[in-house]
Parts: C-alpha cells; sequence; structure tokens
C-alpha cells in the first residue's frame, strides 16, 4: 500500500492510511513522516495494534527516547511509560501542556498509542503555537519575542498528588532536585521549519521572567486562552490500536477527564528534542 496523508484541519492535524507502524520503516516512509509532522503538527493513524517494543522503536527512528521520572513504563520497555487510570492519578494530563518543558531539552514529539478506552469520552485536544502566535498582533508578536517564562515540573506533579507513599516521595523529591525550575523563551523557531510559535502552557508554565509578577499573570492569562482557541486545535476521538504522533516543538494538548470511573489505558513514547531558541 501507498501512504496517503488526508489533512484535518486548517491549523493542524492529518491522518495518515497506507502503512503498518509494527514494521521497520525504509527511509523514504520515515522522510515521508517527518515531512508530514512539520507541516500537519499531528498525525493520527488508526488500526496500529503495536507492541510497546515496535512502539519504541518507530519512535526511536525520529530521536533518542526520554525516560519519564514520575509515571510508571512498561517493564521490559522502559522508554515507553504507561498512563493507566486505575493505576496512577493522571488528572494533571487534564489541562493544556507541552510535554516536560521542565526539561533544558523538552521533547521533540511523542507517540501514544492507545491500548484500553472507555465506551465514551477520554478524547485528546491538540493545539498548533504556530497558529496561535501568527493570529496575533504585530506589536504583542513584537513584545512576546524578546521574554523568556519560567517552567516548572511541580506545576503539574504536585507534592500532594505524587509523593503520598515514601516510595513515591522519594521520587518526586530526586525529580525536583534534578529538574528544578528552568527558563525557555515565550515564543520558539521551530529548529527545522523556521517558523515561530507560542511555548508557554499551563501545565508547566509558571511566569514571565522579565515581568512584574501581575503584569505576568495577566500576560499568561491572555496567552493561555488565546493559544487554545478552536481555532488553532483539533480533537480527535480515539479508537483502539490508533496512534497519535505529535510535534511537541510546536504544539500542546489536552486529555479530557470525562470517562471516569471508566478504565483508560494508553502508552507513550517521548522523543527528546533539543535546546528551545
Amino acid at each position: 500500500m501507498s501512504l496517503t496523508i488526508h489533512p484535518l484541519g486548517p491549523a493542524l492535524g492529518a491522518q495518515l492510511s497506507g502503512i503498518d507502524l509494527a514494521r521497520p520503516l525504509d527511509r523514504a516512509q520515515r522522510d515521508t513522516i517527518e515531512q508530514a509532522l512539520l507541516k500537519h503538527q499531528v498525525l493520527f493513524f488508526r488500526d496500529q495494534p503495536i507492541s510497546p517494543q515496535q512502539q519504541a522503536h518507530f519512535a526511536a527512528q525520529f530521536g533518542d527516547l526520554h525516560i519519564h521520572p514520575i509515571y510508571p513504563k512498561v517493564a521490559d520497555v522502559p522508554q515507553v511509560l504507561v498512563l493507566d487510570t486505575a493505576v496512577t492519578d493522571v488528572r494533571d494530563n487534564a489541562i493544556w501542556h507541552t510535554d516536560v518543558t521542565f526539561l533544558p531539552t523538552p521533547a521533540l514529539g511523542a507517540v501514544l498509542s492507545a491500548k484500553q478506552l472507555p465506551a465514551y469520552g477520554g478524547d485528546t485536544l491538540w493545539a498548533s503555537g504556530i497558529a496561535a502566535f501568527e493570529a496575533l498582533s504585530a506589536p504583542l508578536r513584537s513584545l512576546l519575542d524578546g521574554l523568556t517564562a519560567t517552567h516548572d515540573f511541580t506545576r503539574s506533579f504536585p507534592l500532594e498528588r505524587f509523593g503520598n507513599t515514601a516510595e513515591d516521595l522519594a521520587r518526586w523529591e530526586a525529580t525536583r532536585r534534578e529538574h528544578p525550575p528552568l527558563s525557555h523563551p515565550v515564543v520558539r523557531t521551530h529548529p527545522q521549519s523556521g517558523r515561530k510559535a507560542l511555548f508557554v502552557s499551563e501545565g508547566f508554565t509558571t511566569r514571565i521572567n522579565e515581568l512584574e509578577a501581575h503584569e505576568s499573570d495577566a500576560l499568561l492569562k491572555l496567552l493561555f486562552a488565546h493559544a487554545t482557541r478552536p481555532e488553532f486545535s483539533i480533537r480527535w476521538r480515539w479508537q483502539e490500536n490508533d496512534v497519535a504522533f505529535w510535534d511537541n516543538r510546536v504544539t500542546q494538548h489536552y486529555a479530557v477527564d470525562d470517562y471516569r470511573p471508566q478504565r483508560r489505558v494508553m502508552h507513550r513514547a517521548t522523543i527528546l528534542g533539543d535546546v528551545p531558541f
């Protein structure tokens, strides 16, 4: 089968078919997927019953993989984390966020595989930081272009939810020591396409460094609301064995927590990126 790309929205999103992600990609397939990712920012694949090993292998063709410090992992594939509502409190995903921006080199992207789904609910939304930045007025774009913001691990992983046992507390404290708050630009330039995108999210961004606290709070409130407007976003209704692959450098996402007490199990492989500029 030949690989086909079907765009899903004007801001971002495309569905790819004609490929089996359980099989190694050839160079042409890999490059086609990469170019589609750069253009559409989040890609979806239906009916891909991949194993954790196959998922990690697919993701690793685009960069080195990250091992998450908090979430549980697949036993023999630690590069694949498990988001299972029967095991872990994953409410931190029910907030708009860009993954692991508490790292000096946040994720290039992530590959998410749907393993067990509720009968209804549990959709995920993605929003384009490129579309959001380009929709701002020229004076505001100019202001933001020179600013930096603090990103803090504890904003999405607060102690009161992730330190309730001695083991969890030790893990949380070690992660906090290893990943203190750090700064990234408010506007990020994509290292491949050169396009600019808003790079702040409610999940990890705590303040704009160059502003007074009340100015930072007001501007971040505006940017959080602006960046997630429907015009810049897409909503995916999962089916079992769906796979999503998104460009974490220029998007943020929100996992809708509307299905409890039903169970939802997802596997994620996270691809490390580079220092934002």
